[in-house]
């Protein structure tokens, strides 16, 4: 991993260790760590979407706008700065399901002109 590919890893790990992940694993927990279950009960929010593409395989999920705090507070304008929150949903499945192979591919964000924030996940 290069020392800037390292850097906004860091940076993600950072961003939600203590915000995101601490809810999304009180979530997953409560669905009995079914992630199918977790995004049928939570998929939904003013925070968070999900849509099961094919269960327990793939996932579209996102942001209904863009949360980046560097964006959010006139930082950074960049699309690039979208790697950070990519790593960071990486980071969040690595912790939940550390045992499955996941692959998270950048659709569409904000910065790139897009209305909201959306991935693919791939769980193998």
């Amino acid at each position: 991993m290069k020392e800037s590919e390292q850097s906004i890893r860091t940076k993600a790990i950072n961003c939600v260790t203590n915000t995101a992940l601490p809810v999304l694993r009180q979530q997953f927990e409560e669905c009995g760590c079914d992630l199918d279950k977790q995004y049928e009960k939570y998929g939904n929010t003013e925070f968070f979407f999900a849509e099961i593409i094919e269960p327990g395989h793939i996932y579209e999920i996102g942001y209904p706008q863009c949360f980046c705090p560097d964006v959010l507070e006139g930082k950074t304008k960049d699309p690039a700065q979208c790697e950070c929150s990519r790593q960071s949903i990486i980071y969040v499945y690595e912790n939940l399901i550390p045992d499955k192979k996941v692959d998270v591919q950048l659709i569409e964000t904000v910065l790139t002109g897009a209305e909201k924030c959306r991935f693919r996940v791939t769980v193998d």
